[in-house]
């Protein structure tokens, strides 16, 4: 069925391709509808005067309100006012995880620059300090740069981000208040007026059936609580029924939900909850009920500071007939206007409170982090009418949306679906159309050949997976994380071939199915580089399991591999690739493989200068190699500790360790090794004026290099010899 687009407001927009990064916003939707006075404060708050320090508007809205959609639909009005690009990066995972400012600071500058050197994971003593988001903040000076930061969920992920940087504008969604972000009036979404309800359900589900019957799509947008995500599963949900009238799917969403609140007793006006929201178990409901108090007096908290307070009607102040509220400077909700329903005049609505002079730190502060996300309760209109539609689903289209809350990020293509459920490619592709067009799924950018990519949207992951555990066999949950590992490694032993011929199949298995196959080197490389976060996210989630580390460990060694020939293999890719081979090392009781990985770790700090971190790295790896009684691995490490040391200036500590080094390689006859050793420990001498040990030691070598016929090694240890023997009859 064709759809028009329906739009209350198009808004000025940026020519296509005219501003960098507008394609990783969310895709937009179809349809879009309502939301004049949101996106005219929006405006207003953009274009005031900054002073200092970068804007920051703040979205507010409940899951389902459409806030992702709106902040996307804002940024590509404005995007022509930011001409150095725009960024997005989301701060939570749809199964709950929180993104830490450091990460999503090392996704920020790769996308403002793939170029750039993206600082290696450091600690400081605060988010601030970490290299990451310092690095990113240096970069922005000067720049006129739009950063969206999507489902937020608190303020300590967003404040180390901030530059000091008036022309970049930083609009930030999330479900509640972020309280610790000082001088900001959080735009507020409720539900679509009932105008904007009627048009979207009438294009939606199409012919006559809404305009013929204006009280059913009435009742139908009041069940669903004019929340424009659960209208379009409805509208999905009667696209699929045809005969039943929409007066009746209103009665059927509210019997649902009615059934839902008696089974879990929830109350019948729900908590807020965000779209990062991840309760699997009853366990965990019930601890999330033990929480119901404390949860109460964050909100009187956040109300007693002026945050706002995302509560059943998305705000701690008013809210008009249509649920949205836009705060003014005083923090109450501006008064409504006659005609309009919700929020009063967008330009007053926009303003805000003065900015706060002096330096960033006074008006930014660190929020507690908090303990775990806020689930969608189970009586919520939203998940009603994904019950409704969820049942009437064929077995596979269901199989395949319960599977893909195990897909790396929830974001899954073709191919990866395909190995999720075991089923060839084409027939992956048709059910996730089939499922996105129910609104089921939300549409990404597609991957770097085209092909189209799809993620749970985050309201809907914990019910999925509630499902999936009712409703899948346990094993043959394992059996499809193994088949996308194994699915993975394929892929990326494939582009390895494809971008080393002379190195030849990785996996000696067989060709991949055509649907499957890279077709060249270029097409690789581009898979590679397109895909690596979510290749890197799945390693991470089976090794953070640990019941697949024969799998994921063959991903890894597949991805330090064939990264590297991409000739854009991140430091910061590679350490986590360490990382993860260190902890199933050690978990594993495997100690060489464990100081292998540390040496590697250490090897990536000396390379960008972090001496200390990479001197910590090797001296835990000479403790492993010592419980595997690897004297080559010990050596190594006792090496590459001495050479931190050098670097650090601190001479004394150099000789002994490089000494050490040296005893060992003498045991064990490495020669080249050996002349090696003792130039360094010569040189060390020198820098200790201890000019007879130095001369001794280069003598030593020399003879070594002589015995090897190394005439490269002997002019070079000769001719520091001479020196050194020139500046001591000089009087140094």
């Amino acid at each position: 069925m064709a759809r028009k687009t329906a739009t209350m407001d198009p808004g000025p927009g940026a020519p296509a391709g005219a501003v960098p990064g507008l394609e990783r916003l969310p895709a937009a939707p179809t349809l879009f509808v309502g939301r004049r006075a949101e996106l005219a404060a929006l405006r207003a708050a953009a274009a005031r005067p900054a002073s200092g320090r970068c804007p920051v508007l703040v979205l507010a809205g409940r899951p389902g309100s459409g806030r992702t959609v709106l902040a996307a639909r804002f940024a590509r009005t404005v995007a022509a006012d930011y001409p150095d690009g725009v960024l997005f990066v989301r701060l939570s995972a749809p199964d709950g995880g929180r993104v830490p400012p450091a990460r999503a600071a090392r996704l920020l500058l790769e996308q403002l620059d793939p170029q750039t050197a993206v600082p290696l994971p450091g600690t400081g003593e605060d988010g601030r300090d970490e290299p990451g988001c310092v690095a990113l903040r240096e970069a922005l000076a000067g720049l006129r740069v739009l950063l969206v930061l999507d489902d937020v969920r608190d303020a300590g992920q967003v404040w180390p981000l901030l530059a000091d940087e008036p022309g970049c504008l930083v609009l930030a969604t999330t479900a509640g208040p972020l309280t610790g972000i000082e001088d900001i009036d959080p735009v507020i979404l409720g539900g679509l007026d009932r105008q904007a309800s009627g048009e979207l359900l009438a294009d939606l589900v199409g012919g006559t059936r809404i305009s013929c019957d204006p009280v059913g799509g009435a009742d139908l947008a009041e069940a669903c609580a004019s929340r424009p995500a659960a209208l379009r599963l409805m509208a999905g949900w009667l696209r699929g029924n045809p005969k039943i009238a929409v007066t009746e799917a209103a009665r059927e969403l509210n019997r649902v939900v009615g059934e839902e609140t008696a089974v879990t007793g929830a109350v019948a006006e729900p908590a807020a909850g965000g779209e990062a929201a991840a309760v699997a178990s009853s366990k965990e409901k019930e601890k999330e009920k033990g929480r119901a108090p404390k949860k109460k007096e964050g909100e009187r908290a956040a109300k007693a500071s002026g945050a706002p307070s995302a509560g059943p009607a998305g705000a701690a102040g008013a809210a008009g007939p249509g649920g949205a509220a836009v705060r003014g400077p005083s923090g109450k909700a501006a008064p409504g206007k006659p005609g309009e329903g919700r929020a009063g005049e967008p330009a007053a609505a926009a303003a805000a409170v003065t900015e706060s002079a002096g330096d960033p730190a006074a008006w930014v502060k660190p929020g507690p982090e908090p303990a775990e996300p806020v689930p969608v309760p189970d009586n919520d209109p939203l998940l009603g009418a994904f019950s409704l539609l969820y049942r009437g689903l064929p077995a596979a289209q269901a199989r395949m949306l319960r599977t893909l809350t195990l897909a790396p990020a929830q974001t899954a293509d073709p191919r990866t679906a395909s190995a999720l459920v075991g089923c060839p490619v084409p027939d992956a592709a048709a059910t996730l159309a089939a499922l996105a067009e129910r609104e089921l799924l939300g549409e990404e950018a597609p991957t770097a050949d085209g092909t189209p990519r799809y993620r749970v949207p985050g309201r809907l992951y914990p019910r999925l997976v509630r499902l999936r555990e009712q409703e899948d066999r346990p094993t043959e949950t394992e059996l499809a994380r193994a088949r996308l590992l194994e699915r993975l490694v394929r892929l990326t032993e494939s582009a390895r071939a494809l971008l080393d011929p002379a190195a030849g199949p990785g996996s000696g298995q067989d060709p991949l199915p055509a649907p499957l196959r890279l077709r060249s080197a270029a097409h690789a490389r581009e898979w590679l580089l397109g895909e690596r976060e979510l290749l890197l996210g799945a390693v991470a989630d089976a090794i953070g399991q640990g019941d697949l580390d024969g799998s994921a460990g063959r991903l890894v060694t597949a991805l330090l591999r064939a990264l590297p020939l991409t000739g854009a293999a991140a430091p910061t890719d590679l350490y986590r690739l360490h990382e993860l081979v260190l902890t199933v090392a050690e978990r594993n009781g495997r100690p060489r493989r464990a100081s292998a990985a540390l040496l590697n770790l250490g090897d990536l700090q000396a390379s960008a200068g972090r001496w200390e971190q990479a001197a910590a790295h090797y001296r835990t790896a000479l403790e492993h190699a010592r419980r595997a009684d690897d004297e080559p691995l010990c050596a190594r490490a006792l090496e590459s500790a001495a050479n931190c040391h050098r670097a650090l200036g601190d001479a004394v500590r150099a000789a002994d360790w490089y000494g050490r080094a040296l005893g060992l390689r003498q045991a064990l006859g490495d020669h080249a090794a050996e002349a090696r050793l003792l130039a360094r420990v010569a040189e060390a001498h020198t820098a200790q004026r201890r000019f007879d040990e130095a001369d001794r030691e280069y003598r030593a070598a020399l003879a070594v290099l002589r015995r090897l016929g190394d005439e490269r090694g002997l002019e070079a240890v000769g001719g520091a010899l001479a020196d050194l023997r020139e500046r001591v009859d000089a009087g140094w």
